[in-house]
């Protein structure tokens, strides 16, 4: 490694272990992590009342991570992100695309 390089990855590696490089954490657990190239989920729940939901959003896999992912906005302003293999997501899902095609 060229002492550039090496230079460059000890700046890095401070930097993260300060925590300069890492992005704020919401505190609602399953909540959407920061919007980065990254998954934006890090936990997730199985599932939440379908009336509760104000908004729900499916990004697909992709470059930015290799996991599909289904966020929710209940009524209350809280986000959540739901499990897509659950069943009760896969249920809810469902019932958000029809509703939507029947609009």
């Amino acid at each position: 490694m060229s002492p550039s390089l090496r230079q460059m990855s000890c700046v890095f590696l401070l930097c993260l272990l300060s925590g300069l490089l890492t992005p704020s954490v919401r505190p609602v657990s399953g909540a959407p992590h920061a919007n980065e190239l990254r998954c934006q989920c890090l936990q997730t729940v199985q599932g939440i009342a379908y009336k509760n939901i104000a908004n729900l959003k499916v990004i697909p896999a992709g470059p930015q991570c290799s996991s599909v992912e289904v966020i929710v906005t209940l009524k209350n302003g809280k986000e959540f992100c739901l499990n897509p293999a659950a069943p009760q997501v896969k249920k809810i899902v469902e019932k958000v695309l029809k509703s939507g095609a029947n609009q």
